[in-house]
């Protein structure tokens, strides 16, 4: 069994970019119950930040995550359903509020994402893949089903008859299947990962991040609303937008033809 790793989930702000890092690299940063506890932890400290313009979720070592840590559902000194509902209920609260935010999250994978940890990039706004990353959703493999929201967007990303493929099949795919199906947004050379997710967690961290907030709440309800209720629901936000500082700077950047200057304000 593996040593713990010091901190599980490791937080980090520079700028108004927070780095949320899953820190089990001795355990190719599976998701045990002290790293979903951490996770949510994080993530409130994120729904807490008055500054934040964007979220990337990155894993150290070799991989993004494998997903659930299978060990301790295997120890005999533990109950599987008890650590399953610990496990899964801090890691779905995490997501509900990364969720929530206004500023954008990014997912930066690399080598392995699988089960829970595809999930939760899913659930991301954006992601970011390095060529050779493999991608599994796995749980049919452990005779289990789909947590951390991979249920939900799965479908919504690839259609039904796809999402039932990779669900059901657990097949091992690459970067570009993933890329084609629309599960990553790029797909980069793994030695520019890094500099690519930077290049593109400050692009974003430059951009309104009120406009981005309402933008992802009005695409995920989208789903749920019938036309005449989105369309009510664009109108309110787009009413709001306007009493912003990012708006009215938006304004006089256009009509002095300069580069507006956001605030996420």
């Amino acid at each position: 069994m593996n040593a713990p790793d010091p901190s599980p989930v490791l937080l980090t702000q520079e700028s108004g970019i927070a780095t949320l890092t899953f820190n089990r690299p001795s355990a190719m940063n599976a998701l045990d119950v002290a790293t979903a506890v951490a996770f949510a932890q994080a993530c409130q400290t994120l729904t807490d930040t008055t500054d934040l313009r964007v979220v990337v979720l990155r894993g150290a070592g070799k991989a993004f995550g494998v997903g659930g840590d299978l060990s301790a559902f295997h120890d005999p000194a533990h109950d599987a359903q008890a650590v399953a509902n610990a496990l899964i209920a801090h890691m779905h609260e995490g997501v509900k509020l990364l969720a929530a935010l206004n500023a954008p999250v990014l997912a930066s994978l690399h080598g392995v994402v699988a089960g829970g940890s595809l999930s939760l990039s899913l659930a991301c706004d954006l992601a970011i893949a390095a060529e050779g990353t493999r991608f599994n959703l796995a749980y049919a493999n452990v005779a289990a089903n789909c947590d951390v929201s991979g249920s939900w967007n799965l479908p919504r990303m690839v259609g039904l008859r796809n999402a039932m493929q990779i669900a059901l099949l657990s097949d091992t795919f690459d970067a570009q299947e993933a890329l084609r199906l629309g599960l990553v947004n790029r797909v980069v050379p793994a030695q520019q990962l890094e500099q690519e997710t930077a290049a593109l967690a400050q692009r974003l961290a430059k951009g309104p991040t009120l406009a981005y907030g309402r933008m992802k709440k009005l695409l995920r309800q989208s789903f749920a609303n019938d036309l005449a209720a989105q369309l009510d629901a664009e109108r309110e936000a787009f009413c709001a937008s306007t009493q912003t500082a990012d708006f009215k700077e938006a304004l006089t950047a256009f009509f002095a033809k300069r580069p507006a200057g956001f605030t996420g304000q």
